[in-house]
């Protein structure tokens, strides 16, 4: 048994160093599964500086949608909502204008028709409303003009039971 016993140590070392150097490749190398969006979008929000713009600056490059009134996903609601869309330019602004009402409106609408009236009761759900609606919208944009859509923004909004 004396003479065993190097070799169970051995042995048992060999295993834990094994363990302990497939831990840390996997974190470090393989990023460790680390594949959650949410936690994605919060590290690379992290060093983001805000560009600071005037406010007439913003008032040339913003558009307002108002009185958009549709069902949510449960039919015994109903939203009345009001948008306000800054673009990055002046010329993206004026093609927006021209699509709005045929092409944006219609994308926020069947947005709206798939949520639940808890979704858009918090401030967290407002948020995730709000950034669905900027990468829908862009993807529309891209496709129309070189012009892109920077922040999307809930001006009012009013959930009542039918």
């Amino acid at each position: 048994m004396k003479k065993m016993l190097p070799w169970l140590i051995t042995i048992l070392l060999a295993i834990t160093l094994i363990a302990v150097v497939a831990i840390v490749l996997f974190n470090n190398i393989l990023g460790g599964g680390s594949n959650d969006p949410a936690k994605q979008a919060e590290e690379s929000v992290q060093n983001v500086e805000a560009e600071k713009i005037t406010a007439d600056e913003l008032v040339a490059v913003t558009s307002e949608l108002k009185g958009i009134k549709t069902n949510l996903s449960d039919p015994t609601y109903i939203v009345q909502i009001d948008f306000a869309f800054q673009l990055d330019t002046a010329e993206t602004k004026a093609e927006f204008e021209l699509i709005k009402e045929f092409a944006i409106k219609p994308i926020i609408i069947s947005t709206l028709g798939d949520i639940n009236p808890e979704e858009v009761s918090g401030s967290q759900g407002k948020d995730a409303l709000q950034s669905k609606l900027l990468n829908l919208i862009n993807e529309k944009l891209t496709e129309s003009s070189e012009g892109k859509l920077v922040n999307v923004t809930i001006t009012n909004i009013l959930v009542a039971q039918i």
